[in-house]
């Protein structure tokens, strides 16, 4: 739609170029998106938006910085990533804002013990350990942590685990509403849930996500991982735009065609192609260098879908508000529904 849009107008004002559009499915793997990358770049692409996890990101740093190739991520969010002067760019904030959500959520509900589960990639490892930082910090304690291969598909040695600890902790004479389980994890979260369920104690604790897992869609379609999500609250943050005139325009032509809201992190893409646009007019050089040196002049003047893009000196996002989504059951029927803002700038929690 973006690239549509930066054509037509380029037709109207006379300009003697337009965007080509390649999409490639990296699947959310690392070699993959290695792969498609090399492909693009011996077509002559040296602009590519995307891709979407942080161990995509990783594993074709090198190859982008080498071969001066602008990638301009919507939804990676590793700290490690942050690194000034690269050739990777990312229009989200970075999880050094969203990490530290999930103890704020646990000790403002009287949480007294965190317990970490996630996929052991750069986003997850990333994630974790700004959540355990921020819990250290608040004073609650980390009663475990269980660290899984991103290629799992199988959980019932760490579901057995989890309710281990719970029950241990149970044992001690902690109540079950003073625990949290904080799972970092993908689409994968649907089989590890669906295992958690057969163990009774973990339907009594308190369980949060991440943007990993907010709005996926076999969570809320699954009956019994529907079910144990809506009874445990199983609140997730994702970065949430500006709500712009932009936002609302794109979100309706979005929703006409696909019958349902895109994910946030589209506004990000979006945007990402207008601001990509903006400085080549800017310049006039389809070349990495030469749109990274315009990108600070465009981004103070560009007011996008997502709202106004600051980045900071390593080409992250600064900021941003995320909002907090649950699975509801509404008139015998689950669906995601957003219930909360987390403001970064104050760390304020506002239900709907």
């Amino acid at each position: 739609m973006a690239v549509q849009e930066v054509n037509q107008f380029l037709e109207k004002i006379g300009a003697n170029w337009r965007l080509k559009l390649y999409v490639e499915d990296t699947e959310t793997n690392p070699s993959v998106a290695l792969e498609k990358l090399t492909s693009l770049y011996a077509k002559g692409v040296r602009v590519v938006i995307g891709p979407m996890a942080s161990s995509e990101v990783r594993n074709l740093k090198e190859y982008a910085d080498a071969n001066k190739i602008l990638i301009i991520s919507q939804s990676s969010t590793a700290p490690e990533l942050s690194i000034a002067g690269d050739y990777i760019y990312r229009f989200v904030p970075n999880d050094l804002y969203q990490g530290p959500i999930g103890p704020r959520f646990a000790k403002m509900l009287g949480v007294t013990h965190l317990i970490l589960v996630w996929r052991g990639d750069a986003w997850g490892d990333g994630l974790a350990e700004v959540a355990k930082k921020t819990a250290g910090e608040l004073g609650l304690t980390v009663a475990g942590e269980i660290r899984y291969a991103p290629e799992a598909t199988e959980f019932s040695a760490e579901a057995a685990k989890l309710a281990e600890i719970v029950n241990g902790l149970v044992g001690q004479g902690v109540p079950p509403e003073k625990i949290m389980v904080q799972i970092i994890a993908f689409g994968e979260a649907r089989a590890f849930l669906l295992t958690a369920a057969e163990y009774d104690v973990l339907w009594k604790v308190r369980w949060f996500g991440s943007d990993g897992t907010a709005y996926e869609a076999r969570l809320a379609k699954e009956p019994k991982v529907a079910e144990f999500s809506s009874k445990v609250r199983f609140v997730n943050p994702i970065f949430a735009p500006t709500k712009t005139p932009k936002y609302q325009e794109l979100l309706e032509n979005i929703k006409s065609k696909l019958g349902h809201p895109p994910e946030s992190y589209a506004y990000n893409s979006y945007d990402a192609v207008w601001v990509v646009a903006l400085a080549l007019l800017a310049t006039n050089k389809y070349d990495a260098d030469a749109i990274i040196s315009a990108l600070p002049t465009v981004l103070e003047h560009y007011y996008g879908a997502s709202g106004h893009i600051m980045l900071d000196e390593t080409g992250d996002r600064i900021g941003a508000d995320y909002e907090l989504v649950e699975i509801v059951k509404t008139d015998g029927e689950y669906a995601w529904e957003a219930t909360g803002v987390y403001h970064s700038a104050t760390g304020e929690i506002v239900w709907e």
